[in-house]
């Protein structure tokens, strides 16, 4: 009962004017607060794009830091019942909960998030579909190279044993196992307080959030990679599916013609370009900061191996066909690089 009070509350909003024009208030709820990068350069403005592409009719509401209350792993259902209308997250928040998308997750996948994201939204439309059937898509889209970001410095494999690392997805958290660690599950939101009260030891973020979690300022050693990178998480920008279908026709072209195939690899670029600033703040700093060469890459990849193997079998238990979809998200990523 109280969801459904909820629902109604906060559900979409229709009114028409004597003109019969449907005015539509519709309430994005997401996880960090609004002057991160993401709500603030990514977000922020698709909602001023949906606004002027409506001509007005379409309003958006931006509730950030989950003040419409719950846990960042809450969003996906709050879209899905319709107690709000549009959500952005990650995927890997509801482990298990996207099966076909974990693919995106595998490690030593994504370099370039801007072919990445545009093959995501590919894939997203076809065998990757099922994974959102509860859902209307607006935007799929990943980081930048991962890294990590410890109390000590990392520069092989084995230097991650005995560490407890944050990992944002259960793909993650799997390969930091693999590689000796004790895997810690959290939203970014509770990263610094972990970190600075010693419950973690390190975590894996992109560059580009880590200077606004101030992480350089609690652990000084950072470990990237020279070409793909260790892990990657995935977003979506998703609406309440019952939400999209009440809208009129040329509304839902208006949300369409913002959304998308283009805006999805837009938001993986403009993330991606967001580590070189935060890369220098980290420098800054003083920080050190290790690139794991090319050539030392294999090395990383034999580590991860079984997790890539591990990924397959389960997706293969379940009926779905593991090794086709990385070899169809390695396809599609190198022909958006081209």
């Amino acid at each position: 009962m109280k969801q459904l009070i909820a629902a109604l509350a906060l559900g979409l909003a229709v009114t028409t004017s004597p003109a019969a024009a449907q005015e539509v208030t519709l309430r994005l709820h997401q996880f960090l607060p609004e002057t991160s990068f993401v709500p603030a350069q990514i977000l922020n403005p698709w909602i001023a794009a949906v606004e002027e592409a409506s001509g007005g009719r379409i309003a958006i509401e931006h509730y950030p830091s989950m003040q419409l209350g719950g846990k960042p792993g809450d969003l996906v259902d709050q879209a899905v019942d319709g107690v709000v209308d549009v959500i952005w997250t990650l995927p890997g928040y509801t482990p298990g909960r996207f099966p076909r998308a974990e693919v995106f997750e595998l490690p030593f996948l994504v370099e370039d998030a801007e072919a990445a994201s545009a093959a995501f939204w590919e894939m997203a439309q076809g065998p990757l579909a099922p994974d959102f059937a509860d859902l209307h898509l607006l935007g799929t889209w990943v980081h930048g190279p991962g890294v990590i970001h410890a109390n000590k410095r990392i520069a092989a494999p084995g230097d991650i044993a005995g560490l407890r690392l944050r990992g944002p997805s259960r793909v993650t958290t799997k390969l930091l196992e693999e590689l000796g660690a004790t895997a810690v599950g959290m939203p970014v939101p509770a990263v610094p307080e972990a970190l600075s009260k010693g419950t973690i030891d390190g975590a894996l973020l992109p560059w580009e959030v880590s200077a606004s979690l101030k992480v350089g300022e609690i652990v000084h050693h950072h470990t990237e990679f020279a070409g793909p990178s260790i892990y990657t998480a995935t977003f979506i920008l998703a609406m309440n599916r019952d939400a999209y279908d009440a809208l009129p026709e040329d509304l839902q072209a208006a949300l369409d013609s913002v959304s998308g195939a283009g805006f999805s690899a837009h938001a993986g670029k403009v993330q991606q370009a967001e580590d070189i600033p935060s890369r220098a703040f980290a420098a800054g700093l003083g920080n050190e900061i290790v690139t794991i060469p090319a050539d030392e890459i294999p090395l990383w990849e034999t580590a991860a191996a079984p997790v890539v193997a591990g990924w397959i079998a389960e997706a293969d238990k379940a009926g779905i066909d593991g090794a086709g979809l990385l070899d169809q998200a390695r396809a599609a990523i190198a022909a958006h690089r081209n």
